[in-house]
């Protein structure tokens, strides 16, 4: 699987139902193994405001299905 094929994905909480937004960056250790991803919400007046991004690790993801990615946070 691609880094682009999880970028058109929604991530989802296990936890509580909520969209956490989108994959749009990846943080790599030194041997190329995934760190985390970076997760940005996805807001109609992005420009105002803070970003708040999410930092998700390779343990809280629960599943990768079709359309979304499920996470434990």
């Amino acid at each position: 699987m691609r880094v682009s094929d999880l970028q058109i994905k929604d991530v989802v909480s296990i936890v509580d139902g909520r969209k956490l937004g989108r994959i749009v960056d990846i943080e790599l250790e030194e041997n190329g193994a995934v760190k985390y991803f970076v997760i940005e919400p996805k807001r109609f007046f992005h420009f105002f405001g803070t970003s708040s991004e999410v930092n998700v690790s390779m343990k809280e993801i629960k599943k990768i299905g079709e359309d979304v990615i499920l996470v434990e946070i």
